[in-house]
């Protein structure tokens, strides 16, 4: 098979396990399992507490928990904590002697994945009350503190792929000159610690849903500086601080050692490559802690799967990076066994890549209808289809890069072929070092001295000067550069979205509380018919609500806000698009109310509610409302 026919196939089997795997951590945003009392209830008498159980361990505040009166009054008797030390439900104590009425819960915690979620809902003590509390339906996030805080993750990505892909490419590959690229580590190490920084800050505003304003509040930012993902930033500043020794240490050790005709840096001592190992996978480790990977199922697991990913990520496109500044800043051509060192380098990173993502995608995804189902199976599909930009651009960069060093070397070795990887022929590039036959490490050529006469494959193309294919090369690796960044903004989208498996089963969490909950629903409807004193309002509690026996309660409220009698009300449902009804309530006189306990509605949706109230022998009017009626 030829060269361009491997690459394709290769190309074409490594979409297909990112298509099964993707890339990017998952686990699950934490969702509402239970309240008690529950959404919509009714209650005889005043609870004593609230309590929320989610579907994943959360984070609270003091104020998590907020219940609210029907005037608008906070009803909370103390603190909001976790119930009988359960790291997945909160309660928060209430005041004696609550009056009867609508009462809301506004809630806010944050999920084990950082994730900050909120959301209210409200129960009744007595009977429902005409007026609720207000509460405002603003995102769980300020916008503009989460753009901040999202640019501000954004580059804390690009940072460490720069530091890490850099720092391995001097290490590794050992270029000529590492001159070019020291500016480019000092970048990466730079930014990533400003970004580290600039995260703790906006972590307090990001969680409590506030503006920047509150950015130096000191009450936030001390929850955050004990919390979790605040631990992390702080661990992150302290590996930076070890980085920034090491590095200097590693610069002053390295910076007149050259060895062997191609003027090369000389190999690092095992220690060095020991202790540069140890702070790479101590800041992935960060990452890994306090996001996606930390909740869910198979944590130790998925923690371990998530650091290999960000540094497999980190060592190829950050190592994209620093071989097209050498090859555009640096004065030395680029030698063959570099270059064959990165090509090796690239192909076991992206082998890490597929491993990974195709373990991180099934823990996300959980099943092949979340692929185009969510949010995050869409998103990853994208990143699949940049992913396979990716590699065909690589495919162009091998080509190059193989013509590149035929022209360096007089004698020709075995080229290293790699998807994703440059090439290279050297000494100590052979066979053995990079792979076998078939595979990603499969040679384009005979060794020197072999007899065969097979011809190179490009032997019939016309023949082009190094400067020439140098360019080429460049262009190639400024391309695989470009759509790099691309993939690796998909890959941060991903970490902020909620994995598909973790959609799919919020929304069985969802269902299966709601079943299990008796809910009421309240109907406020103004009538006048038309005569002195023949205005009002009709209240109609419809409870549970559901599919099924129903309880319907009709109070009739006066001008003047008292309860009011009439002579009959009349309440019927119909559901046009199934052609049922009208169904007769068949209400009666209960003393102050008119009521029934044997509405049977049959199947769910959005139901016509019609009521007729008559005031009088010859006075009466009709008003329509639609209800919905849950499964």
């Amino acid at each position: 098979m030829s060269a361009p026919r491997r690459a394709v196939a290769l190309v074409a089997l490594l979409g297909t396990l990112f298509l099964l795997g993707g890339a990017g951590s998952a686990s699950a945003h934490s969702a509402v399992r239970e309240t008690t009392p529950g959404e919509g209830t009714v209650l005889k008498s005043a609870p004593k507490q609230v309590t929320m159980t989610f579907t994943e361990s959360v984070g609270i505040t003091d104020d998590s928990l907020r219940v609210l009166s029907p005037e608008n009054r906070r009803v909370n008797a103390g603190d909001t904590e976790h119930a009988s030390g359960r790291s997945d439900s909160v309660r928060v104590p209430l005041d004696d002697g609550l009056a009867d009425g609508t009462y809301t819960v506004a809630w806010r915690v944050v999920s084990a994945d950082s994730h900050p979620i909120s959301g209210a809902f409200t129960f009744s003590i007595g009977k429902p009350s005409e007026t609720t509390a207000s509460v405002s339906a603003e995102p769980a996030v300020n916008p503009a503190s989460g753009a901040l805080y999202d640019i501000a993750r954004y580059a804390a990505y690009a940072a460490v792929a720069l530091l890490i892909g850099a720092a391995t490419f001097v290490l590794v590959c050992r270029p000529a000159s590492a001159e070019p690229l020291r500016g480019l580590v000092r970048a990466g190490w730079w930014v990533l610690v400003a970004t580290t920084a600039a995260l703790l800050l906006f972590r307090g505003p990001y969680e409590r849903g506030t503006g920047p304003s509150t950015l130096l509040d000191p009450e936030l930012i001390e929850n955050t500086l004990t919390s979790r993902p605040g631990w992390a930033l702080l661990a992150r500043l302290a590996l930076l601080a070890g980085a920034a020794v090491f590095l200097v240490r590693l610069g002053r050790g390295a910076a007149a050692e050259t060895e062997g005709p191609e003027k090369e840096q000389v190999r690092p001592k095992p220690v060095v490559l020991a202790v540069g190992g140890v702070l790479a996978v101590g800041l992935a480790g960060t990452w890994a802690a306090a996001e996606h990977a930390s909740a869910g199922i198979q944590v130790p697991l998925a923690m371990t799967s998530s650091m290999l990913h960000l540094l497999a990520m980190a060592v190829w496109l950050g190592g994209l990076a620093a071989l097209l500044t050498t090859l555009h800043r640096s004065e030395a051509l680029l030698s063959a066994a570099s270059v064959a060192r990165f090509s090796r380098l690239a192909f076991a990173s992206v082998a890490v890549l597929v491993l990974t993502g195709v373990y991180q995608s099934w823990r996300g995804l959980g099943s092949w209808d979340a692929v185009f189902g969510t949010s995050y199976g869409r998103i990853l599909v994208v990143k699949v289809c940049a992913v396979v930009l990716l590699l065909a651009a690589a495919g162009f960069s091998r080509r190059w890069t193989g013509r590149l060093t035929e022209a360096e070397q007089p004698l020709r070795v075995p080229v290293l072929e790699t998807v994703g990887a440059r090439a290279g022929g050297s000494a100590d590039s052979g066979p053995g070092a990079g792979g076998s036959s078939g595979d990603a490490g499969e040679s384009t050529s005979a060794a020197a001295g072999d007899g065969s006469d097979e011809k190179p494959e490009n032997e019939s193309e016309p023949t082009s000067s190094p400067g020439a294919r140098r360019g080429a090369l460049r262009r190639s690796v400024l391309a695989e550069v470009v759509v790099g960044v691309v993939v690796l903004v998909i890959t941060t989208v991903l970490t902020g979205t909620q994995p598909g498996r973790a959609e799919i089963e919020t929304a069985a969490a969802e269902e299966t509380a709601a079943a299990g909950q008796r809910t009421a629903s309240t109907t406020l409807i103004p009538f006048d018919v038309g005569t002195p004193g023949g205005q009002g309002k009709v209240q109609i509690v419809l409870e549970p609500g559901r599919v099924g026996e129903n309880t319907v309660e009709a109070v009739v409220i006066g001008p003047d806000g008292g309860i009011a009698t009439v002579p009959e009300i009349r309440l019927s449902f119909t559901l046009a698009s199934q052609k049922i009804g009208p169904i007769d309530a068949g209400l009666t006189n209960k003393g102050g109310y008119w009521g029934t306990s044997s509405l049977n509605l049959p199947i769910p949706g959005t139901w016509t509610m019609k009521v007729t109230i008559r005031t009088s022998d010859i006075d009466q009017v009709s008003e329509s409302r639609r209800v919905k009626i849950l499964r």
